[in-house]
């Protein structure tokens, strides 16, 4: 087995053995993966609170004629 010097690593480096492709497209991928997460978690919270929105009780507490006329104009 060969001992890892500075001088193999430089030369392994520059000859193209020592790739870092694989590791970039790992990282992407998780980075995809967080955001598409991030996004079908959000629309789901999102259509979860407008279906709560919609099957909440609307009060008349503060409705008044003054504010009827003023949302007609």
């Amino acid at each position: 087995m060969e001992e890892l010097t500075i001088q193999t690593l430089i030369k392994a480096k520059y000859s193209g053995t020592l790739d870092q492709s694989a590791t970039y497209i790992n990282l992407v991928l998780q980075t995809v993966a967080v955001l598409v997460g991030g996004l079908v978690i959000w629309r789901a919270m999102n259509s979860y609170h407008r279906k709560k929105q919609q099957d909440r009780r609307k009060t008349n507490y503060f409705e008044t004629p003054y504010s009827r006329q003023w949302r007609k104009k």
